[in-house]
């Protein structure tokens, strides 16, 4: 439920990045009603994938896939810090145009990009012998 509720809202906020939905949405409220969603998610995603982690913690760790999955999360951590720090700072420069600027649609690739490849190792820790 977590990750339904995190990654689907920030599947959403990252498109209107992109400016492939939402278009005629400023970004600045598209994103304002996402982030409680969001943030949601995200602490239940967290505490669930927390006390998955705790009743295995040695085969998760020893697992390449649980590796890569924190590799991308540590990425996904850094490109919505460079967003927030940069892009976002001038959000009120570009927050009516239907597509943002380069930047801004970087992120949002390179979210979707990581998200994807999060979703990808979770499950193939799941279904994997460790």
């Amino acid at each position: 439920m977590g990750l339904g509720l995190a990654v689907g809202f920030i599947a959403l906020s990252d498109l209107r990045l992109m400016g492939v939905i939402m278009r005629t949405k400023p970004a600045s409220v598209v994103w304002s009603q996402l982030m409680p969603w969001m943030v949601g998610g995200m602490a239940v995603m967290f505490a669930s994938g927390g006390l998955l982690f705790w009743s295995q913690a040695l085969k998760a760790y020893n697992s390449t896939y649980f590796r890569i999955k924190m590799i991308l999360l540590i990425a996904t951590a850094i490109n919505a810090a460079v967003y927030h720090l940069t892009i976002y700072k001038r959000m009120n420069e570009w927050d009516v145009a239907p597509v943002p600027p380069p930047q801004a649609r970087r992120a949002g690739w390179i979210s979707l990009i990581l998200w994807t490849g999060i979703i990808v190792m979770g499950r193939t820790m799941a279904y994997t012998s460790f």
